[in-house]
């Protein structure tokens, strides 16, 4: 990792705030249809998932976008807000499509177990969450003070 002094994991409080700004996003951009499709009856059904639409819309939509912003720029919108990027856990550099797809999937796990998969990037030394431990991963930014945020292509070349 270039300047790697320069460089440190990113806590739960921050990542929490880029996660809000992911998913206020992605709400945005993923209701419209939502409503177009079902109506406002969407909102108030206690069903899983409506149709093949919500499906696609809900589920399937988000991880492509998802896991494609992580290969192509290394961050969401969220991450990139922050100044942070995710990093191959043993190597700082760029992770293969296999650990972007495990850590997406590792998300679902660690929500079901009462998101503590989530709690435990504030516990853990390398601020990993679940999914990133599955995965191989961990999120890094610059450290306050030392200069611009961490870029994708600063971290991921060598």
């Amino acid at each position: 990792m270039k300047q790697e002094a320069d460089l440190e994991y990113t806590g739960f409080w921050l990542r929490v705030w880029a996660s809000l700004i992911d998913n206020v996003i992605l709400l945005l951009v993923i209701a419209p249809p939502l409503l177009a499709i079902y109506g406002r009856g969407y909102w108030d059904s206690e069903s899983f998932v409506q149709g093949p639409a919500d499906l696609l819309i809900s589920y399937v939509f988000p991880a492509i976008v998802v896991v494609a912003l992580w290969c192509k720029l290394g961050s969401t919108p969220g991450k990139m807000a922050i100044g942070a990027t995710i990093v191959d856990a043993r190597t700082g550099g760029k992770p293969t499509v296999t650990q972007f797809i495990i850590r997406y999937v590792g998300y679902y796990l660690s929500l079901v177990m009462l998101f503590l998969g989530f709690v435990w990037v504030g516990i853990d030394a390398r601020k990993q969450g679940w999914h990133d431990k599955l995965a191989g991963t961990v999120v890094v930014r610059r450290k306050p003070g030392a200069g611009t945020p961490v870029s994708f292509e600063e971290v991921h070349t060598t």
